[in-house]
């Protein structure tokens, strides 16, 4: 069993991995002041409540955006299971092609998706992950990334606008009933997904429209489920993991 790890800018997801998709899922909030010891308890935690020990697991493979926790995290891999995890990065293979300005600047969790996409689902592909922001890489048919485009995510948009004013409320994020909305917590609701589901829909066309071709389009991450849409062919929610397991089968 493999244990695949996606460490977040909210939160760290831990996939037990017994071939391409995962048994069972974990997640925890990110904080960068959790010590090796406990991670590591979290860790053996979630191993009992899936019927496994330390000794069933055979690799640890890390995607990280978040270099403060790293220091912990491994460390906690280390103590607890014995095993020096592969971290998504520079020398790793994974039969990727990144051809945007600067490579080094791609995340892991964006190379781990894309491999995801290009090998589940085949290229041409446009990648949409939608978490703490909301982010858009295309991949042609030969699995070069060529291009990508970041914007922020919906429950950052949220966080913003109630955070900025006196008076509007929080809200649950979550599909509305419909845009005629008679109060304030249904209008910031409504305007949010609405706001939310143009930018995405106008983004695709135009990536369309800028590349003169047909693709695939696959979208992942927490808030990827809320969203529906004809332009959006399939909704993922373990896109991460398929792509840290083949980045996983090239390194071992």
């Amino acid at each position: 069993m493999i244990l695949a790890v996606d460490i977040g800018n909210t939160n760290i997801v831990i996939g037990l991995m017994e071939g391409d998709e995962p048994t069972d899922v974990y997640r925890i909030t990110t904080k960068s002041n959790h010590t090796s010891d406990e991670y590591g308890l979290m860790l053996l935690q979630f191993l009992q409540l899936s019927n496994f020990t330390p000794d069933d697991v055979d690799d640890v493979i890390i995607s990280s955006v978040v270099p403060k926790v790293m220091h912990s995290f491994i460390s906690s891999v280390i103590k607890f299971l014995g095993l020096e995890p592969i971290i998504i990065g520079p020398g790793i293979k994974t039969g990727m092609n990144i051809r945007i300005d600067d490579p080094r600047t791609l995340g892991a969790d964006l190379l781990a998706d894309c491999a995801g996409a290009y090998t589940t689902y085949g290229g041409p592909v446009l990648v949409i992950d939608m978490g703490t922001a909301t982010t858009y890489n295309y991949v042609d048919e030969r699995g070069t990334i060529v291009s990508g485009l970041i914007t922020t995510g919906i429950g950052t948009a949220a966080a913003a606008l109630t955070s900025s004013t006196a008076q509007l409320p929080e809200v649950q994020i979550m599909r509305p009933k419909s845009i005629l909305a008679t109060n304030t917590r249904d209008a910031i609701q409504a305007g949010l997904y609405y706001d939310s589901l143009g930018g995405i829909e106008r983004t695709i066309t135009q990536f369309r429209n800028e590349l003169g071709t047909d693709f695939k389009v696959v979208a992942t991450g927490g808030m990827s489920k809320i969203f529906e849409t004809p332009l959006i062919d399939i909704v993922d929610p373990h896109l991460i993991f398929k792509g840290m397991m083949s980045i996983y089968s090239k390194n071992i």
